[in-house]
């Protein structure tokens, strides 16, 4: 029955004179996205986007373009030759679906984009709810405040077209549209949610995986790369470089306090991923902290974190609790994956007592000890880059 989907925005609708850059960028990730299913006509008129369907079932379609960030809705509608007799038939053709679906109650509601029609809005509303209660001997009744369905008529210069359900999508903006950012992305939970949700801001991403091999095995790098195929759903192939620290962990395990291990690390975490941003023109790096949630992650923790780097780090999650994040990662299917029992390098080589309260003048004493620029750019030098894409 449907034939096209309308593709709503919000955010979008108040960027001014930049909008069209929003709307264009939106129709090319809506297309991109829908390359995997089929060629699709993906198109802007009367300030909306639409989706030519082409006798493709309506929920395969719109399934992949409620993913994309910037669409806040989907509504599969039909469209027909301009008729007003046409218009309420299909008001009536869709509404018996409503019905046989449950609903109770319904409500008109008319945008009369042809100002000669000699209606107006409300009365061509009026007029179309009495003909679909004429014709549908008391199976359903008008409720004008709270009405299980509202049937949408639009009746337009060239066209008519009716639709009653909208399918919610996430929202944002349109990656590309805001900068780029390099997401450390580990095997866990956190680090998987703030990509999909620091992407769904507008922003193109890239990711860095460190990882101990032989200390951990390719099954855990195997999952970080099913984690980034899932992410890519939502922003598009994207690069994934995956970096060996086994050589930097050695060399803090020798030289350095225990306590300090992971304090440590995540420096040089920061480090290496600051300069594979530098070396892409990347704008921020982007982690899964979260303000408590591990010993790190304290504000002293977090404080030498951001003092080994330059650039601007974002942290999405960071007043999350795990509850929250988890349902978010359960929404986007990655929990299921990231809940794998794979050793990953910060686990296997953590200490047993960590420091929470870190001064940065004693991480950076500590650091003396540590080639420091060279084990950075061996790691950099020894990474691997991989292209990703669902």
């Amino acid at each position: 029955m449907y034939n096209l989907l309308i593709v709503k925005y919000g955010e979008i609708g108040v960027k001014g004179k930049n909008r069209y850059i929003f709307e264009n960028k939106l129709i090319k990730n809506i297309k991109n996205v829908l390359n995997s299913i089929g060629e699709f006509k993906v198109y802007k008129e009367y300030g909306r986007i639409y989706v030519d369907l082409n006798d493709v079932d309506y929920n395969i379609v719109a399934n992949e373009v409620k993913k994309v960030f910037g669409v806040v809705g989907v509504a599969p509608a039909v469209k027909e030759k301009k008729s007003y007799d046409g218009l309420k038939d299909l008001a009536l053709e869709q509404l018996k679906e409503e019905i046989e679906n449950g609903a109770k109650t319904f409500k008109v509601e008319t945008k009369r984009g042809d100002k000669s029609f000699p209606m107006t809005s409300f009365e061509m509303s009026a007029d179309i709810g009495g003909y679909l209660l004429k014709n549908l001997d008391g199976k359903i009744k008008v409720d004008v405040k709270k009405p299980d369905v509202k049937v949408i008529c639009e009746y337009r210069r060239e066209w008519v077209m009716c639709y009653t359900k909208v399918i919610p999508g996430f929202g944002g903006l349109p990656v590309g549209t805001n900068g780029r950012a390099m997401v450390l992305l580990s095997g866990g939970i956190d680090s998987p949610v703030s990509a999909w949700e620091i992407a769904k801001r507008g922003m193109s991403i890239e990711a860095v995986h460190f990882h101990s091999y032989p200390f951990t095995n390719e099954r855990s790098q195997d999952k970080v790369r099913e984690l980034a195929k899932i992410i890519s759903k939502y922003t598009g192939e994207f690069r994934l470089h995956m970096v060996n620290l086994t050589e930097i962990h050695e060399q803090i395990a020798e030289k350095c306090r225990d306590e300090e291990r992971t304090i440590l690390a995540r420096r040089f975490m920061m480090r290496i991923a600051e300069k594979i941003s530098n070396d892409r023109n990347f704008n921020a790096l982007v982690t899964g902290e979260s303000i408590g949630q591990v010993a790190s992650q304290t504000i002293e923790g977090l404080t030498c974190t951001n003092d080994a780097v330059d650039i601007l780090v974002l942290r999405p999650l960071i007043t999350m609790d795990k509850i929250e994040i988890i349902k978010i990662a359960e929404m986007i299917e990655t929990y299921e994956t990231s809940i794998i029992p794979e050793a990953d390098c910060c686990s296997l080589f953590a200490p047993k007592k960590p420091i929470t309260k870190p001064k940065v003048d004693r991480i950076r004493r500590s650091e003396e000890k540590l080639d420091v620029e060279g084990l950075v750019e061996r790691a950099v030098d020894n990474m691997t880059t991989e292209l990703i894409k669902y």
